[in-house]
């Protein structure tokens, strides 16, 4: 019996040392590859929720490689989080629209008719996220703003490659549109919303649904945190962000690649700086210019600029970079005149903060409205944090109350 408490002792000194190795790594992972600004809202609690991002990814990284279980499985139960409770206040139901699940909500108080209707996409890089990963954001926006909201659920990738999201939620919101009375909603006062990869998927159905004669009009497009172009990191956001964390350039480049089903040894040539060849720059220079970006936002970058770009860069390997699918930003100008009226909101500390800027000067040059909301302490997707106890940021509210109260005002 003794042996036995001996063996065991020794196996628990063991995990426990290799537990402390192993959080040991994850924090000097975190001091020598990232930067936190002091401007950040709670950098204390930004640094403790990497850290966590760190272990959480290493140890799915290790399982799947041991054969456990499948890529991302534990990062995507750690994003889908805990459920919450049942809401008295709404309606909840799931449903699938040619094939894709999403799930309603809508407010159990009386109507005098038919609602506002939010048509929304989530975030995640078309890897991560999905209808239960923001079902807190979903219950809050449907409550605040007295709307319908339909979240889809697109398939994911590596197991479900590209471009399988975009037809996914063009499929959903053909359904959706052509059947909206039915779940309570006014066909002319549809809107569609995204965040992050979400943004993409919004911004370019929006240009793909444009002069579709037998669907209703899109009543506006909200763009939160939006990618909407995948050529150039030399950008003042991507220098300026470049070591923050949750989403740095190196992370951009590395999810580009699994996304996308490429070799990893692509992600040098991404991060060399502008993925636009030369022969190129001409044509697209008066869309991705940091010229374009205003002056405000420009002035805060310390770090050194980027090397030339190589000749053989990741553009002329991945041509699917010019899709309009993946580059909302570069559609001709045929596809972004016409728009429905746009929000748009970025954050100062993500290096897809200039995307979002871009694309608010292409619109407002083909004459689309456009009203944008900048947080100036936010990083990348922080309002999707809403109601999520200690990871939830101070800047959540005022995040997503913009979105809100632009909704309210349609």
């Amino acid at each position: 019996m003794v042996l036995i408490w001996n063996v065991l002792a020794q196996v628990a000194y063991a995990v426990l040392a290799a537990v402390f190795l192993w959080l040991g790594w994850a924090l000097h992972y975190h001091f020598s590859t990232t930067k936190v600004p002091c401007g950040v809202c709670q950098p204390l609690k930004l640094r403790i929720l990497h850290v966590i991002g760190v272990l959480v990814f290493s140890l799915d990284h290790i399982c799947w490689k041991m054969g456990f279980c499948h890529r991302f499985t534990m990062v995507r139960f750690l994003i889908d989080g805990i459920p919450p409770s049942d809401d008295p206040m709404l309606s909840i139901k799931d449903y699938t629209f040619e094939g894709v699940p999403v799930r309603s909500y809508q407010p159990k108080r009386p109507q005098a008719g038919l609602q506002r209707g939010i048509l929304f996409f989530h975030g995640g890089c078309g890897i991560f996220g999905s209808i239960d990963a923001y079902e807190r954001w979903s219950r809050y926006v449907t409550k605040e703003s007295d709307s319908v909201l339909i979240s889809v659920g697109y398939r994911l990738a590596p197991e479900s490659p590209y471009p399988s999201q975009f037809n996914d939620c063009l499929d959903a919101t053909v359904h959706f549109m052509k059947s909206s009375e039915n779940y309570g909603v006014d066909p002319a006062r549809i809107i569609l919303c995204g965040d992050s990869f979400g943004g993409m998927l919004t911004a370019y159905l929006c240009q793909e649904l444009k002069s579709r004669t037998d669907l209703p009009k899109v009543r506006a497009q909200v763009l939160i945190c939006p990618v909407l172009q995948s050529l150039d990191c030399r950008l003042p956001s991507y220098q300026q962000n470049c070591f923050f964390p949750i989403l740095t350039r190196v992370h951009i480049a590395k999810i580009a690649a699994v996304y996308l089903d490429k070799p990893t040894s692509l992600v040098d040539m991404a991060l060399a700086g502008n993925l636009i060849p030369e022969s190129f720059q001409m044509k697209y220079k008066k869309w991705v210019n940091s010229d374009n970006i205003p002056q405000e936002i420009r002035i805060r970058n310390h770090n050194p600029a980027l090397p030339p770009a190589p000749e053989d860069n990741l553009f002329n390997v991945i041509s699917k970079l010019l899709s309009r699918r993946l580059c909302p930003l570069l559609a001709e100008d045929s596809f972004v005149k016409g728009l429905p009226e746009t929000y748009i909101q970025t954050c100062e500390y993500d290096v897809l903060r200039d995307d979002g800027l871009l694309y608010k000067k292409r619109l407002e040059d083909n004459g689309v409205s456009v009203s944008w909301y900048h947080l100036e302490d936010g990083f990348h997707d922080c309002q999707a944090l809403i109601n999520h106890w200690f990871i939830t940021f101070s800047n959540c509210k005022r995040g997503v109350s913009s979105v809100i109260d632009y909704v309210k005002g349609l």
